[in-house]
């Protein structure tokens, strides 16, 4: 049950990670059509070549019309999204899980879907866009509210106060140079789902070693001062989600 269940997200990252890259470019450029079509040459796509992972790498990352290439931003969204579910389904044991424990989840995955879609859009506009942000809050709190109905403590609060508070501190200290003025609502979202201010500074952590490792040779070569951090925080909260009970068990 478990292995079934786990192929299941994985098919359900592919396609989610594809339909939300599609939604955000949509969002990006709204004079797109509303089926998809190549950014070139603007050929209607097939249903075979729409088709997570396996189309991009069928077509090797290039359109079957113009063969120009597709690009590589559709391609990490469904990896990334696949590896999002996968870890996260990992959390969870199908077999003993009751009613409450599925709720969570479902209200985890859901706030994880649009932490998906906000760090692909951020990725490629440098923004967070303040509607999906809003639902981003209500799904957090929604997720958090299942747990502290029987359960109730100020964790989730203070995590969630060092998280974006700390954020947006460097926000006003760097008069929105280092980071964006939606990261540190984002970072807040994101250290009340985690619950535990200890999570919160690995989540800090990780966001920031992510991004200064993989985006500093950019930033210094484009001498542009401002880190785009949201897919590192969608990627510092995946990892310390997935692995939040080792990391309770080292305080």
């Amino acid at each position: 049950m478990q292995i079934a269940f786990l192929v299941l997200m994985f098919i359900l990252g592919a396609v989610f990670g594809s339909f939300l890259c599609c939604q955000a470019r949509r969002l990006e450029k709204p004079k797109l059509p509303r089926r998809s079509v190549c950014l070139h040459c603007k050929k209607q796509l097939k249903w075979y070549d729409n088709i997570p992972i396996i189309s991009w790498c069928v077509l090797r990352g290039k359109c079957r019309y113009c063969h120009k290439k597709i690009g590589i931003l559709e391609i990490i969204s469904e990896l990334a999204s696949v590896v999002a579910f996968v870890a996260i389904a990992t959390t969870i044991n199908v077999e003993t899980a009751e009613l409450l424990t599925w709720l969570e989840f479902g209200a985890v995955m859901l706030f994880t879907i649009s932490l998906i879609f906000l760090a692909i859009y951020d990725g490629m506009s440098g923004e967070l866009p303040t509607f999906v942000l809003a639902i981003a809050a209500i799904l957090a709190v929604t997720a958090i509210a299942i747990p502290l109905s029987t359960n109730f403590n100020a964790m989730p609060f203070a995590a969630a106060g060092l998280f974006g508070g700390i954020y947006l501190l460097l926000y006003f200290i760097s008069k929105g140079k280092w980071v964006g003025d939606g990261d540190w609502i984002l970072a807040a979202m994101i250290g009340l789902v985690l619950g535990h201010p200890w999570l919160a500074m690995i989540a800090l952590f990780i966001a920031n070693f992510s991004a200064c490792l993989i985006m500093l040779p950019f930033v210094k070569k484009s001498k542009n001062h401002q880190i785009y951090f949201g897919p590192f925080l969608v990627l510092a909260f995946v990892i310390t989600y997935t692995f939040s009970n080792f990391f309770i068990s080292m305080i």
